[in-house]
């Protein structure tokens, strides 16, 4: 192959990895998908912006840099209408270090205990990015919307899954089964807008 024909993906979760990869398959694309783990010499991008594409654009494009090669980044959160859209981009941080799922929850909960059923609507929201070495992008966004349950339910997934009650369903995220998310999640229908524009853009 080609270097136009390898893609690099900013993440060190190979679940990730392995989704994209599916999605690429599906629509047709013939590219070779790596890790950031197969360079680990690059370090991990600051994620400086106030909106989900501006992160992942600064994650795509670090990485194009670094490489010499296409790159593709996401970003992603939960945003609460009568929180304005937070915890937004400090999803992951929100109870103040990063990546501590219970805390998070926690917070959140705690924060929402009084606010009614119906007016605790919430989505994910996922922004995926594509930056090519000369500084071309793309970003693709999707959204998984619901509302918000009032205790944890599920044992799939991850994040805020377990408290996402999904539109038009009973169930948490974390309560569907993983082929049942990716085909309505943030993340896939972001993955997927993208695979387009991988195509129009490098071909496969």
């Amino acid at each position: 192959m080609t270097d136009r024909q390898k893609l690099v993906l900013a993440t060190r979760n190979h679940g990730k990895i392995r989704e994209l990869r599916v999605i690429l398959g599906e629509s047709g694309l013939d590219v070779d998908l790596v890790g950031a783990d197969d360079y680990p010499e690059v370090p991990d991008v600051k994620e400086t912006g106030v909106t989900f594409a501006e992160n992942a654009l600064l994650k795509a494009h670090a990485l194009a840099k670094a490489t010499g090669l296409p790159a593709v980044a996401d970003d992603s959160g939960l945003c609460v209408d009568v929180l304005g859209g937070a915890p937004g981009i400090f999803s992951a941080r929100w109870a103040g270090r990063h990546g501590d799922d219970i805390a998070n929850l926690e917070l959140l909960l705690g924060q929402l205990s009084d606010i009614a059923q119906e007016h605790r609507a919430a989505h994910f929201a996922c922004a995926a990015a594509l930056a090519l070495p000369d500084g071309t992008e793309r970003v693709v966004e999707g959204r998984m919307p619901g509302s918000l349950a009032f205790a944890p339910r599920g044992a799939n997934g991850f994040g805020y899954d377990p408290i996402l009650i999904v539109e038009d369903d009973t169930r948490t995220a974390a309560e569907l089964t993983p082929e049942e998310k990716n085909a309505i999640s943030h993340r896939g229908k972001a993955f997927r807008g993208l695979a387009v524009v991988v195509g129009e853009l490098l071909g496969g």
